[in-house]
């Protein structure tokens, strides 16, 4: 693997860390505390390829490739985390099931406004009794009786279900949503949907209030007799499932760049606040106990950074790359953990107050173990790539 970046992929990556230091830095902490979405930064991220990164310029996406992608929401999360997870749904499992498997009058319908930020969108797989079991999901979309096709002007699909831990989806204007259209086949009768939120019979319950990425809203979502036309059907029937783990595979690779930004936030805040604050004459920063968490955390930043870009190149040689993606979304979100608890520790007392960075990367950190596959998960699925099981 070569890991000389390229211009274009040098672009990209100064592009948006400026854009995280000048816009997105100055706010996250206010966007932490009010539970805000950034809607003006989401448009601007939009304005600037972000939101679209590896959607062709033919669809308004920025044409870039998969490396281009975890180089720019590193950046973002390294700002703040909310803004940057919002980024990584619209980009890993909206603007990309639809690019892999949309038709073109799909497409046409939704990528230029997705993935230019104009409109945004949300993955529904998660249910009260099913997350990584998504086998187990009970959502039922069933095709319309001849009377209700006539009552709504052609044939179609009815949906019914509840949703659980839709990020995005309180703002979004577009659902990829997963339900049964074979109950009783397993995940061989799971279909992928393109819901619009606006359809009659869809709704979100009230915003989560969560331990940490809380300028990210999620909510549940039902559906309630709610039609949706027969071209809403993303990909043949039956294969949703297959689909959906492969939305999962590119969206491990963008929480793992998420949880890096996060890595990186606290290494650095740690590293400047060690060289500031001083005690028995000198900078913490040059006491053994704090040399050593500092050499730690850049180590596994290091690391897991490999990890990912190594993940992302294979995407982008269209090959398998469902291990690796497990792998660098284990390391990454398991470093995250480890740097912001470290972060803590070095800042002492004021680790713990919300007037410093630190606590917020810490309730931040956490989520990246748990959502897009628990680390539990991460390692089920490594383990069986392994063994051939």
């Amino acid at each position: 693997m070569d890991l000389e970046l390229t211009p274009e992929q040098q672009m990209i990556r100064d592009t948006a860390r400026e854009f995280a230091r000048r816009e997105v830095l100055p706010q996250a902490a206010a966007i932490d505390r009010a539970h805000r979405f950034p809607r003006e930064l989401v448009a601007k991220m939009g304005s600037l390829g972000l939101m679209g990164v590896a959607v062709p310029q033919t669809w308004e996406g920025a044409g870039m490739d998969t490396v281009s992608y975890v180089l720019a929401l590193e950046e973002i999360a390294r700002a703040c985390a909310s803004t940057a997870v919002i980024m990584s749904v619209n980009n890993s499992l909206v603007c990309g099931p639809l690019l892999a498997h949309g038709t073109d009058a799909q497409k046409r319908a939704w990528l230029p406004d997705v993935a230019s930020g104009r409109k945004l969108g949300c993955f529904a797989l998660s249910e009260p009794e099913s997350g990584s079991d998504a086998g187990a999901l009970r959502t039922v979309a069933r095709r319309q009786g001849q009377a209700e096709a006539q009552a709504h002007e052609g044939g179609g699909w009815v949906l019914n279900g509840t949703k659980n831990f839709v990020t995005n989806g309180p703002v979004a204007d577009l659902v990829v949503l997963l339900a049964s259209t074979e109950p009783g086949a397993g995940a061989k009768g799971i279909s992928a949907f393109l819901v619009d939120t606006r359809t009659p019979g869809v709704k979100f319950g009230p915003p989560d209030d969560k331990l940490g990425i809380r300028g990210a809203p999620s909510a549940q979502l039902f559906l309630t007799d709610a039609v949706v036309p027969a071209d809403a059907l993303l990909g043949a029937p039956g294969s949703g499932y297959k689909i959906a783990l492969g939305a999962l595979d590119g969206g491990r690779i963008g929480i793992a760049a998420q949880a890096l930004g996060i890595a990186r936030a606290a290494f650095e805040d740690a590293t400047a606040y060690a060289l500031e604050r001083k005690t028995f004459g000198q900078p913490i920063a040059r006491h053994q106990s704090i040399e050593f968490k500092l050499a730690d955390m850049c180590t596994e930043i290091d690391a897991a950074r490999l990890m990912i870009w190594r993940a992302a190149v294979k995407k982008d040689q269209a090959g398998r790359y469902t291990t690796e993606a497990a792998m660098a979304k284990l390391l990454a979100s398991e470093v995250a953990n480890r740097a912001a608890k470290e972060a803590v520790q070095v800042f002492g007392g004021y680790g713990y107050l919300t007037d410093f960075p630190v606590e917020r990367h810490f309730r931040d950190a956490k989520i990246t173990e748990i959502y897009e596959g628990t680390s539990e998960i991460q390692r089920l699925v490594i383990a069986r790539n392994l063994l051939a099981l």
